[in-house]
């Protein structure tokens, strides 16, 4: 009766659990051995003061910084299962310490290795290790250790060291840090820092591991104990009693650790994670595996948990690696009317905003949201005859909806009703293109169509269309619409430009000037606090007029900002240009002297922005429309959150694969990797950089996806690489390095005086003997052969030309280029990374020198180019099958021979032109993680 009870308490926490993880709206990212863990086994978890987490495995520690997994190994030594770390912790000098099943160790900053520290007196497993400024508090299997200025004192709880109560697994510091508390395997413990004195508590239950304690932390006079069999076990300090806490559907608690102030947070070995009110004496959010659930945490046997100083979860499992919840710093925010509406994962075309008004259009229908009635509705087929609306506008008290396929149709926000537009062209307006819908400062309505422009006057029905046939209005589908602030109207179609004059009520696309856009196809036209127009068309940058057109240019590119790519454009009450792109969002200020960039990290759901879905409402809040969601922002906190930014920081710094960090380099280290992190602990494929090498690069670079850039073929001399978030001058990191030149100065001063003692060496035991000889030949009248002669000698001989002794016919080239695709194609001889031209040619049967004149000369294509474009087309292949869809880029890129990410996305751009995750992202697939 008892497991049953067990049982269906486990299934309600799981209930539980989803929907408690849900509400947050936690995403969880797995980190496993593919992407650089030591192992699947993760034990301890600690986050140190720079930004780093540190992970202990069984049998290593590794160092995590949001995308790369660095190892630092227990060498020396080779002891199986007691590598295992079980405890990690940092002192106030940004000492690490580490424990394991062998004993203490440190970390050494200077050649970045594990040094074991004082062996002699610890040589057995360290459970526990807790930092106050300098001193280190450690719990063994025999006793406590206090490291003060470099000394260890030994505090045994029992004089037998073999006693089960000296085995400590866990420690903390009461309140005023005069006592420190011990959780043992045989009660809980006391020490006075002062009287030196030992108190004990038993927890005495007729139960087996009743009194084992495995871990302990503290909110105010009360601690939370996690135990073997028992679960959570409270003990109040004034009190001095013990009490049992809820039951979590699992009584082995694996960790345990609070805030200090209510929330308790508890691993289990079995049910996941939960998180205690100490207030309430409940369970208040439970993190559960569920099969349904990709986002959530892997597994229910969790061993090690955190939650860092941004609230970021991290759990460490037995066998399934570490999961991390996805860190977003809050700046933008998706829209929710709960319980009723949540636009998260709607791709958004569309909207009209109102204040608490707002009608959405997306992929997934037409939603009315009423915020001050409390009334949603949706529409969608077959009353919405098309899935993708493209416009929305309100008129008249009605909002008029424009579809791609389905014409137009108006929605009443009293009777909620929606029906089609019955004036003008029935065929059109009932099953045609709608592509934009503006009012005019004259109270009527202006429609661009895949059929011309349409003017309608609301009052007396009355509707006007004009086209190509009638007007100067240019063919092709009518995009964009925007009146200005003079009463003027800018018409954009597929083709071209054109102006509709209020005045004569008539359209002219003959007063644009030469070098203007009115020939391009424009998609957006947004006007400015300052009559500002800019213009968004599909292809270019972004360009810039007065409304007279006497002004106008293109703007320059920035690094964040690249061409082909604008989507909509609004500016904010700061006079902050806000620039959706289908690959981010930016804002910038005049010509781009300060820009800024948002990703993932601040809450942006999705790279993709959709067409003109930009708006500012009167609170001076921002509107996007994206392909994960209607998002809002206020442009009055970006800069609050953009000065909370850490400084990126430098993780490593490689010449030719060496580490080199902190060296001055020699002239041929001149292949340099820097790697660096913000510590974002995002999205990855979110990561958004710009760098330069002052010297090398003139001006910013963009760095998608990426946390590491290579040079090759540096000259000798000093550099400075420096790299930010994009426009974030706070950010800024800076590391300097020097190539020394293959001669020093010195050596260049001794050169030239070896050269000139040569000269005139030779010039004075050769050139004089010579010339003596010459005079006395001349004299005696040689004959004008031997004069020939001497010339002759003095020919310079002509060198060989390349291939002149392996000259291939087109026919033997014919034939070896079908032998060598054949080969090549049945055995793949490419997916091996260490594959030389030397092995091909063996493979082949023909010398070295036959295959580079067929590559070179007869396909005029390297060695290099001809195997790596056979490698991207094997990684074309594998991508698409679902055995591989877990495998990151690098894994992939792996599989197909390539040695290295770099050379990787080198290859595959060039024989692409699109990035790795471009490629996917245009066959259908989601972009992977490096």
């Amino acid at each position: 009766m008892k497991d049953v009870v067990k049982y269906l308490i486990t299934i309600v926490v799981c209930l539980v659990c989803g929907i408690n993880s849900q509400a947050q709206n936690y995403t969880f990212r797995n980190v496993v051995m593919t992407d650089g863990l030591s192992g699947l086994l993760v034990n301890a978890i600690y986050k140190d003061s720079e930004g780093f987490v540190w992970l202990g495995t069984d049998n290593c520690l590794d160092r995590f910084d949001g995308v790369k997994v660095k190892h630092f190994e227990f060498r020396g030594i080779d002891f199986g299962r007691k590598k295992r770390v079980n405890c990690i912790a940092e002192t106030d000098s940004k000492q690490l310490w580490v424990g394991n099943g062998i004993g203490l160790w440190r970390l050494n900053h200077s050649t970045h290795e594990l040094e074991r520290i004082v062996s002699e007196k610890i040589d057995f497993t360290v459970n526990a290790l807790l930092a106050d400024g300098e001193t280190l508090y450690i719990g063994t299997d025999k006793g406590l250790y206090i490291q003060e200025g470099g000394q260890f004192t030994h505090v045994p709880i029992d004089k037998n060291m073999l006693a089960a109560c000296n085995r400590i697994m866990d420690i903390c510091l009461s309140e005023d840090k005069d006592v420190l508390w011990m959780a043992t395997v045989q009660g809980l413990y006391a020490y006075s820092l002062k009287s030196k004195k030992i108190d004990s508590w038993h927890f005495w239950e007729n139960v087996p591991e009743a009194d084992y304690f495995r871990c302990l932390a503290r909110i105010g006079q009360t601690l939370y104990l996690g135990t073997m069999s028992q679960g959570v076990v409270r003990f109040d300090m004034t009190r001095q009693a013990f009490s049992h806490t809820v039951s979590l559907g699992c009584d082995v608690i694996s960790d345990i650790s609070s805030d200090g102030k209510d929330l308790i947070y508890v691993a289990t070995d079995g049910n996941g994670v939960h998180f205690l009110s100490h207030k309430k004496e409940q369970v208040v959010r439970s993190f559960c595996h569920e099969l349904t659930n990709k986002d959530g945490i892997r597994s229910n046997s969790v061993y090690s948990l955190l939650v860092d100083d941004r609230n970021a979860l991290w759990v460490g499992h037995f066998q399934a690696g570490l999961d991390y919840s996805l860190y977003q710093n809050g700046l933008f925010q998706t829209y929710a009317y709960p319980p009723l509406f949540n636009s998260t994962n709607l791709s958004i075309r569309s909207f009209e905003n109102r204040g608490e008004e707002k009608v959405i259009g997306s992929r997934d229908g037409l939603f009315y949201i009423n915020e001050s009635t409390g009334i949603v509705k949706s529409f969608v087929k077959p009353v919405l005859t098309s899935d993708l609306i493209l416009t929305i506008c309100f008129y008249e008290g009605e909002y008029y909806v424009g579809t791609y396929g389905g014409g137009m149709m108006v929605l009443n926000p009293q009777t909620l009703s929606l029906k089609y537009f019955t004036q003008g062209d029935a065929e059109l307006f009932q099953k045609g293109h709608i592509f934009c819908i503006r009012p005019d400062t004259k109270g009527h309505l202006w429609i661009g169509t895949s059929q011309g422009l349409f003017c309608y006057d609301g009052q007396t029905k009355e509707i006007k269309n004009y086209n190509s046939a009638n007007s100067q209005l240019p063919e092709g589908n009518v995009y964009e619409i925007n009146f200005d602030s003079t009463g003027k109207g800018w018409i954009a179609t597929e083709t071209g430009m054109c102006i509709y004059d209020p005045t004569s009520q008539s359209l002219r696309s003959n007063v644009f000037p030469e070098g203007f856009v009115h020939k391009d196809k424009v998609r957006t036209i947004y006007e400015d606090s300052q009559h500002n127009l800019y213009f968004i068309r599909e292809k270019g940058s972004l360009f810039t007029s007065t409304l007279s057109m006497e002004r106008y240019r293109n703007l320059p590119i920035l690094s964040a900002l690249p061409d082909n790519s604008l989507m909509s454009i609004v500016e904010d009450n700061l006079n902050w240009l806000w620039i959706g792109c289908n690959d981010g969002l930016i804002r910038m200020k005049g010509e781009g002297e300060e820009y800024d960039s948002f990703s993932f990290n601040d809450g942006v759901p999705g790279p993709t922005f959709t067409n003109g879905t930009a708006y500012k409402d009167e609170r001076g809040i921002l509107w996007f429309g994206n392909t994960k969601g209607l998002i809002y922002v206020d442009p009055a906190k970006v800069n609050e959150v953009r000065h909370k930014v850490r400084p990126i920081v430098f993780t490593d710094v490689l010449a030719n694969g060496i580490s080199v960090m902190g060296q001055e380099l020699a002239h041929d280290q001149n292949n340099l990797t820097f790697s660096f992190t913000d510590f974002a602990y995002g999205l990855p494929s979110a990561l958004l950089y710009e760098y330069r090498l002052e010297g090398v690069d003139s001006a910013w670079k963009l760095l998608t996806a990426q946390s590491e850039v290579a040079y090759y073929g540096l000259a000798a001399g000093k550099y400075s690489f420096r790299v930010r978030l994009p426009g974030n001058e706070q950010s800024e990191a800076v590391y300097e390095v020097k190539i020394s030149p293959l001669i020093p100065w010195w050596g260049w001063g001794l050169l030239c005086v070896l050269v000139v003692t040569g000269v005139l060496l030779i010039r004075y035991y050769v050139w004089r003997p010579i010339r003596r000889a010459m005079v006395s030949a001349l004299s005696q009248k040689e004959k004008p052969e031997e004069e020939t002669a001497v010339e002759t000698l003095h020919e310079e001989p002509q060198p060989e030309e390349k291939y002149k002794t392996n000259r291939l016919t087109d026919a033997e080239c014919k034939e070896l280029y079908e032998r060598l695709v054949a080969y090549v194609e049945a055995e793949h001889p490419y997916i091996n990374p260490e594959l030389k031209m030397g092995d091909l040619a063996t493979a082949l049967k023909v010398s070295s020198h036959s295959l580079s004149y067929l590559l070179n000369q007869y396909l005029k294509q390297s060695y290099y180019d001809f195997i790596n474009e056979y490698r991207v087309m094997r990684f074309k292949k594998i991508v698409t099958d679902s055995q591989y869809a877990r495998y990151t880029l690098s894994a992939l890129a792996e599989l197909c021979g390539f040695s290295s990410r770099a050379s990787f996305f080198r290859s595959f751009k060039k024989s692409t032109g699109v990035t790795p995750n471009e490629y996917i992202r245009s066959i259908g697939g989601t972009d992977k993680e490096e």
